[in-house]
């Protein structure tokens, strides 16, 4: 049995979605960012960065892994799927995976901070973010041309930048033009595992980009920009 410490982000759906796919029984402990579950005693002791998706393998006494790209490998290995074993077709998909965990979550990850979370508006800021992000959507499309997947065959490196790329509207960058990106993401979204695996722990708020339920997140991210 998985347990998995996550929260509703793109990196904790990462690793919901990776063990809907390959039906590896888990059992889900959400964590609070608002309230900083994730910097109190109990979870920093299994995960000393204090941040979000760790899971626990109690068939493997108790074995622990945090961050979500070494969850996605721990778990492929784990079952010999979505991983391939042949050194070059291991390597491309390790490759999509350190583009999305080097860039693609990063740039993201600062263009909504700079362009949803900073009671200031910084154009300079979120222009440099939001240009950047279309950069390496522009690089995902490229990478797609003529292939159905990021590495030849579903991967997790397909799950890895989907859960990041799907949020593109509240990191205001735009994918207009991107007809190969865009089938991908029109495919990955039929996947069954892809959408259960981005309700956990719990179902997003509302699909608008605003409301109580979206402020509220908000002002929790503020918060958490604090610490």
């Amino acid at each position: 049995m998985i347990e998995l410490y996550t929260a509703g982000t793109p990196n904790g759906h990462k690793a919901s979605v990776t063990l809907e796919e390959l039906r590896i029984p888990y059992e889900v402990f959400p964590i609070n960012l608002g309230a900083n579950d994730q910097k109190k005693p109990d979870f920093l002791a299994m995960n000393p960065n204090g941040r979000i998706p760790v899971i626990k393998d109690t068939d493997n006494d108790d074995f622990i892994v945090f961050e979500s790209g070494a969850i996605m490998i721990y778990l492929a290995e784990l079952t010999g799927q979505l991983l391939p074993t042949d050194q070059k077709g291991r390597s491309n998909v390790m490759q999509w995976l350190m583009f999305q965990m080097g860039g693609i979550g990063p740039m993201m990850g600062q263009a909504n901070v700079f362009f949803r979370y900073f009671p200031e508006k910084i154009q300079p800021a979120i222009d440099r973010y939001q240009n950047e992000c279309r950069r390496l959507f522009e690089v995902l499309d490229m990478g797609l041309k003529g292939k159905e997947w990021l590495a030849d065959d579903y991967s997790i490196a397909d799950i890895a930048n989907w859960c990041w790329v799907r949020t593109y509207r509240w990191s205001g960058v735009s994918r207009e033009g991107l007809s190969n990106l865009d089938r991908w993401l029109e495919q990955m979204k039929q996947r069954l595992a892809c959408q259960k695996g981005i309700q956990v722990p719990e179902p997003p708020p509302q699909k608008e980009l605003d409301g109580d339920a979206v402020k509220k997140f908000i002002k929790g991210a503020r918060n958490m920009l604090q610490t």
